[in-house]
């Protein structure tokens, strides 16, 4: 994701503007069809799991456009009457999602729904950079002068096909919840969705038995909860500034590489081909770019073809 300082103060887009866009939205809202539950996701992989289990049983509309970044997100007055209007609001979690409680404090949707994808999801706490010691994982070492930190731990929670399965399903249980009327279609959608994600848990388990213990470096936080599930080992992370690089920038990659005898490097999808290639001669390591999907297609279908191309990153990496 793009390592950009967070700037969370959507409040300055201006009080008259916010006031008005609540105002619109709860006329809309009084327009709009009873019958119809009206859902916002915030992100992509949220969107697309909910999409999943709702099907055409209810509109879902995506808070945070497809290819930004949730981590330092502004939220807009379009977002403000999206919020003001919608019955549920389904969000990822684990502080993932800094600007929602003051957003939805300031829309007043005193009857919105939140359902919290990570529920009951045990956290993987992110490393701090000046800490060696990291419990089970004590060669590794996290450099992230660049990156974001959050206090509820690392919320990438849905890179991992057995964890999105409790998303899915913490999904399907909060709109139940709230609407009831649907409860046979949401049930079915759901168990189609989670029938995938368990081939595709498999499909990752079998294409990547051979390769357990592969250590690899990323260039942000994103991909422990997939590293810990299929015995691979995330040894640094080492993030890097959005400009230019600096030969100090070059110095941290080659140093963590050389302590940890890795593999290669993963870099995100909107990483940089210039630098890329850049590092990756200075440091004659293989550097390939493993998706965190917060973009591409709003399909639903559209994460088992991210995942699956990760698959053969990781195979390519690790090989």
């Amino acid at each position: 994701m793009l390592k950009t300082i967070r700037r969370i103060h959507y409040l300055l887009l201006g009080a008259a503007a916010l006031v008005t866009a609540v105002s619109l939205g709860n006329a809309g809202s009084m327009a709009q069809n009873k019958n119809e539950t009206k859902i916002v996701a915030t992100f992509l992989p949220v969107y697309m799991f909910t999409k999943g289990v709702t099907g055409e049983s209810g509109k879902v509309e995506l808070l945070i456009p497809a290819g930004a970044d949730p981590h330092d997100y502004q939220a807009t007055p379009e977002n403000a009457r999206s919020i003001a209007q919608a019955d549920v609001l389904v969000k990822n979690g684990l502080g993932l999602e800094e600007f929602l409680e003051k957003l939805v404090d300031a829309t007043g949707n005193s009857q919105l729904q939140e359902i919290n994808a990570s529920q009951n999801i045990e956290p993987l706490e992110e490393e701090d950079k000046d800490h060696d010691d990291h419990g089970d994982h004590d060669d590794h070492h996290h450099d992230h002068d660049h990156g974001h930190h959050h206090e509820e731990g690392n919320p990438h929670v849905w890179l991992d096909p057995v964890l999105a399965q409790q998303q899915v399903k913490n999904i399907r249980d909060g709109l139940i919840q709230t609407d009831s009327n649907n409860e046979a279609t949401y049930r079915a959608n759901a168990d189609i969705y989670l029938r995938k994600l368990q081939e595709l848990h498999q499909e990752f388990q079998t294409r990547l038995s051979p390769f357990q213990g592969c250590k690899f470096i990323a260039f942000h936080d994103a991909y422990p909860y997939l590293a810990k599930r299929y015995n691979l080992q995330q040894m640094a992370v080492v993030e890097l500034p959005e400009d230019n690089i600096t030969p100090r920038d070059v110095q941290r990659v080659i140093k963590a590489a050389q302590e940890y005898q890795v593999k290669g490097l993963l870099a995100e999808t909107g990483f940089n081909d210039n630098r890329m290639q850049q590092i990756a001669k200075d440091i004659r390591l293989p550097i390939k770019k493993l998706d965190p999907i917060i973009s591409g297609s709003l399909d639903p279908e559209y994460y088992f073809t991210a995942m699956r191309n990760n698959i053969k990153t990781l195979e390519e990496v690790c090989q």
